[in-house]
């Protein structure tokens, strides 16, 4: 291999990325954080992947290293004739002879299934590609947690191409996905290999007529923040930490760009957490009345409904449904009103600037004084308290400059940093796993 950096030399750095997709922002902040901290880089950001397709695009510049979200075998011999070192952050089956840092595709599927068993599920399903390498093994993972629990799984892989989110994907999809999903024992719990068709099966049970998430629950993974808020309710999705994937990527180029043996050749990199949205937050009930009082509440909470109001729609008696409601979630429907109310003032404390007077009326009380009481008396905080303490918390958590949690710098000592030991990462703490 060719070592081009001398003394003076800045490292000409081709990032080959198509920025529309989520993920590819996401990694790039990791690569970023690298090169602040550790890479003397002139970075240039191929946004549209033109070098990956365009044949020769490599020769117009004397690159010493590239990372690509693209990479195909021609770009990666063309990468190899070169001479440049190369970083390929796609999750598709490794190029030989290509370093490779991609998620740990089975860690995501069992902390998805580890998600469902805490909510006490026992019918499950696996929506994916069979096809794609990468969605099988979110199902293998999915599927191993729940066979070592003594649950089975259906599994609908749809006969459509992913990577598509045009309306006649939608059209063939959703009546395909929503006729799967009556079959199905409920309540049911669904993982789906990723965000996008995570949306279309949130549409197809509401095709279907099951509602989301009283019947059936769903949970999508890589977090892609605004789709999963685009739907109705919002999608809860498996965390897959893009941030430090990116920040390998770059220590890993670095490594090979100063002449480094680097083993193994593919890397794995676990998710962090499930976030939690609407989708699936909610105990497992198999009964239909509370399942459709629980929806109600969650639904009209905020718009001053009653106990009354509620055994008026499902069609039953308070008191009957004030039984069922103590024997199947251990509170009464007047509790669970109100900490539907509580919530959506954390929410909106924690993700809006609204002043209090805006946020007693969103939460259905007439005046400050009011959601004050109410607030402090269901989480022994004034809301201005709330949203002080809860901030704090979010800066604390956030990324501090320097080292991501997890990452070990490579002090010049000769040590490789703890991404390249040959461990694959997946920082997924349960029993159940």
């Amino acid at each position: 291999m060719i070592l081009r950096k001398t003394a003076g030399h800045r490292r000409n750095i081709l990032l080959v990325f198509e920025t529309r997709f989520s993920e590819a922002r996401a990694l790039l902040r990791g690569i970023s954080k690298y090169v602040c901290t550790h890479g003397d880089w002139a970075v240039f950001l191929d946004d549209e992947a033109h070098a990956e397709k365009v044949p020769g695009a490599l020769e117009r510049k004397p690159w010493d290293g590239v990372i690509s979200l693209h990479t195909t075998r021609r770009f990666a011999a063309e990468c190899r004739r070169l001479k440049i070192p190369l970083v390929d952050l796609n999750d598709r089956s490794a190029i030989g002879g290509v370093h490779q840092i991609r998620p740990d595709n089975e860690a995501i599927g069992r902390l998805g299934a580890a998600h469902f068993i805490e909510r006490g599920y026992r019918n499950f399903g696996f929506c994916g590609y069979g096809g794609q390498e990468w969605s099988v093994e979110r199902r293998r993972g999915f599927v191993e947690v729940l066979e070592r629990a003594g649950f089975p799984c259906d599994l609908h892989e749809p006969p459509v191409e992913p990577g598509s989110n045009m309306p006649d994907w939608e059209r063939d999809l959703i009546p395909l996905t929503a006729s799967w999903l009556r079959g199905r024992r409920l309540p049911l719990a669904v993982m789906v290999c990723h965000d996008v068709l995570g949306v279309h099966v949130i549409r197809a049970c509401q095709h279907a007529g099951l509602s989301v998430p009283e019947e059936a629950a769903v949970l999508g993974a890589e977090d892609d923040g605004v789709r999963c808020e685009l739907v109705h309710p919002p999608l809860s999705s498996v965390v897959t930490n893009r941030f430090v994937l990116g920040y390998a990527a770059g220590e890993l180029l670095d490594k090979l760009m100063s002449g480094a043996k680097v083993t193994p050749a593919v890397v794995r990199i676990g998710p962090t957490r499930v976030e939690v949205r609407q989708s699936s937050d909610i105990l497992a009930i198999e009964d239909k009345i509370v399942a459709s009082a629980l929806g109600y509440i969650r639904d009209n909470a905020c718009s001053g409904i009653t106990v009354a109001d509620v055994a008026g729609h499902v069609a039953v008696s308070r008191s009957q449904m004030e039984r069922k409601f103590r024997r199947y979630i251990g509170r009464s429907p007047q509790a669970e009103i109100r900490q539907v109310r509580i919530d959506k003032a954390k929410q909106l404390l924690l993700e809006t600037d609204f002043p209090l007077k805006k946020i007693a009326e969103l939460v259905g009380f007439d005046h400050t004084e009011y959601l004050s009481v109410f607030f402090k008396r269901g989480t022994s905080r004034s809301p201005g308290a709330y949203r002080r303490q809860i901030r704090i918390e979010t800066d604390q958590r956030a990324p501090k400059p320097g080292l991501p949690a997890g990452l070990s710098p490579n002090n010049g000592s000769g040590k490789q940093s703890h991404f390249f030991e040959g461990r694959s990462h997946s920082p997924v703490s349960s029993e159940l796993l």
